[in-house]
């Protein structure tokens, strides 16, 4: 592809996509048909530069109208917002969902990951392959996690036009997901998110009360199950009140990291430099992680609620909600409440007749892990590659667009909610002492009953499977997923707390626990994660870019031989590990060799 701006033309349907979101072009430097006036200056330069931010937008108009990115639609998008072809060509390569090559407009993602292949998704993917065949006008690719987990195997499919339609089969069989992405308006309808939460209705419940028991459409349902209380004790007790009370209950962040909610929100509502930005990070991309999306699917106005009590607390006028481009169900859920909440006065200028003015914009992903990481995920929303920054300085000084911000992934923000409504020592009182709180655990794979979780901190890695129930002779778990390490059958006794996992050699991270029982071949298990890795690596660091393709290329020699020769790979897999752990930028390099340590050690994969 031309780098530089060529004699390329956008088609009519790539130029009306662009238009659809950035309105007519107004000179010919924008794209317009040549005038007098535009041959003695240049006009709109500036705005289209501010604009920059939506070249991601952008490039899901043409990908999700057409089904691909041409040279005539990427020139086009470029002039618009003048941005560098060179440039916005590196940032269109970047995600996993865009396509600068042409392909057919139906594209079938079937996902490959942890928990569908342990449910057969080779046999899947090769029976779809031989099913729709070369001339069926459908692309079959292989995906990372769809955030599926608790109905592996997955495949979700997305048929370009005006409007996208995508269908989800899950789980899937070859017939199912043919259907889907031969008819994706034919599909079966995607079950009620209450089918992802066995515990569905229980009394007992915190965070997952309403899913299952709310329409989750509904404002007025959602506001007659305790809705936007937390909001007016947030207003009556001021901002300084809210930060207060999330300190002394003891939130700490929920995404891995286990970051202080209370002190990062203070450090952003401190700092003299405005505006401020909040970010609800909704990109879970983890392997083995779809507690989000349930929580967005089932009850997605409480989300909406907690963004607003956070950037209330940090003073910011404005939040955007980063989410994953494999969630269409979510979007649309997430779309409808936004609306709804701000023809209700629930967002816009003068929120609950407060005077206090804030308002959300869905952001959506393309399919990269790395935007978990929250400076690769401004960069996303800021229209660049989503390769992570150097700290500091950090976030809360300066983040999106360089201003103050505050980011939260979503399991995290809806824990506000009840620590207004219950109150800072109640809520400290669910748990332990240094992990407070209830937490939210996706627990799929060898389990009669997949789906999300909700203990108090402190309950038994054991306590959890026999409620999730283990199907058979149980092999391994893996916490934390891709990033997380494995532990043995006999370890189920370690409290799930984010410094009991820590005393144990492993890792609590989002809350994933995949258990396999000894039919799942443990060595292909391994290398899948470190393909997952070499695959998501941003490649901006040389310790992870090389780190994760050395990695992989150990693990295939050790999966094609075995005994006395896997030895050198073994001791060569420590050295770049160790390597990666020490120098890598961000958590991705720093975590890709854990999962695989953690094998070799605890379950003697390789013996």
């Amino acid at each position: 592809m031309d780098l530089h701006f060529g004699d390329s033309k956008p088609t009519d349907e790539e130029r009306a996509a662009v238009d659809a979101l950035l309105g007519p072009p107004e000179s010919s430097w924008e794209g317009a048909d040549r005038s007098d006036a535009d041959l003695r200056w240049a006009r709109g330069g500036r705005e289209a530069r501010e604009r920059r931010d939506l070249l991601l937008p952008g490039l899901h108009a043409v990908n999700d109208r057409i089904g691909w990115i041409s040279e005539g639609a990427l020139d086009y998008l470029c002039r618009r917002l003048t941005v560098p072809p060179a440039e916005a060509y590196g940032v269109a390569t970047f995600y996993a969902m865009f396509s600068v090559k042409p392909r057919p407009a139906t594209v079938l993602h079937v996902c490959t990951d942890l928990a569908c292949a342990a449910a057969g998704a080779s046999e899947l993917c090769a029976g779809v392959e031989a099913r729709l065949g070369l001339g069926s006008g459908v692309g079959v690719e292989r995906s990372p996690c769809l955030g599926l987990c608790e109905r592996a195997p997955a495949a979700l499919a997305i048929k370009a036009g005006d409007p996208v339609r995508t269908a989800v089969s899950a789980p899937a069989t070859v017939e199912r997901a043919v259907l889907a992405a031969s008819a994706p308006d034919s599909a079966p309808e995607e079950p009620s998110a209450a089918l992802a939460v066995p515990q569905a209705g229980r009394a007992e419940l915190v965070l997952l009360s309403r899913v299952g028991v709310v329409d989750p459409a509904s404002l007025d349902d959602y506001r007659a199950h305790g809705g936007y209380t937390a909001l007016r004790q947030a207003f009556a007790i001021g901002p300084a009140g809210v930060i207060r009370e999330v300190t002394d209950a003891g939130l700490v962040g929920r995404g891995g990291a286990a970051f202080p909610t209370g002190r990062k929100w203070q450090a952003t509502a401190s700092q003299p430099d405005h505006p401020h930005y909040l970010v609800c990070n909704a990109d879970e991309s983890e392997p083995g992680t779809f507690k989000d999306r349930v929580v967005m699917e089932g009850d997605p106005y409480s989300l909406v609620e907690a963004m607003t009590i956070a950037a209330y607390a940090v003073g910011a006028h404005k939040g955007y909600l980063y989410l994953r481009g494999e969630y269409p169900r979510a979007l649309q859920r997430l779309e409808h409440a936004i609306g709804q909440a701000r023809a209700r006065g629930l967002l816009g200028d003068d929120i609950l007749g407060q005077g206090y003015a804030f308002d959300i914009e869905i952001r959506r992903g393309a399919g990269a892990y790395i935007c978990g990481e929250e400076t690769a995920l401004f960069n996303s929303i800021e229209g660049y590659r989503g390769e992570p920054r150097s700290k500091p300085p950090f976030p809360v000084e300066k983040g999106l667009f360089g201003k103050p911000t505050a980011e939260n992934n979503v399991e995290t923000l809806v824990n506000v909610l009840p620590i207004l409504t219950m109150g800072a020592q109640a809520y400290a009182a669910i748990g332990t002492g240094k992990s407070t709180g209830p937490k939210l655990f996706c627990v799929s794979g060898s389990v009669d009953r997949p789906g999300i979780y909700e203990l108090p901190f402190g309950a038994t890695l054991g306590e959890l499977l026999d409620l999730a129930g283990v199907r058979k002779r149980l092999r391994a778990v893996l916490l934390g997923g891709a990033a997380g390490g494995f532990v043995r059958p006999d370890e189920l006794d370690i409290p799930l707390t984010f410094e009991g996992t820590r005393e144990a050699g492993t890792t609590l991270g989002s809350g994933v626990v995949l258990a396999f029982d000894d039919t799942v071949p443990l060595p292909r298990l391994l290398l899948r994660i470190a393909e997952f890795f070499r695959d998501e690596s941003c490649g901006q660091c040389v310790p992870c870019r090389v780190g994760t393709v050395r990695q992989e290329e150990a693990l295939h020699r050790i999966v094609e031989r075995t005994g006395a020769d896997a030895a050198s790979d073994i001791a060569l897999l420590r050295e770049v590990g160790r390597a990666m752990k020490d120098a890598s930028i961000c958590g991705l390099g720093q975590t890709a060799w854990n999962a695989v340590e953690s094998a070799i050690d605890r379950l003697g994969a390789y013996e």
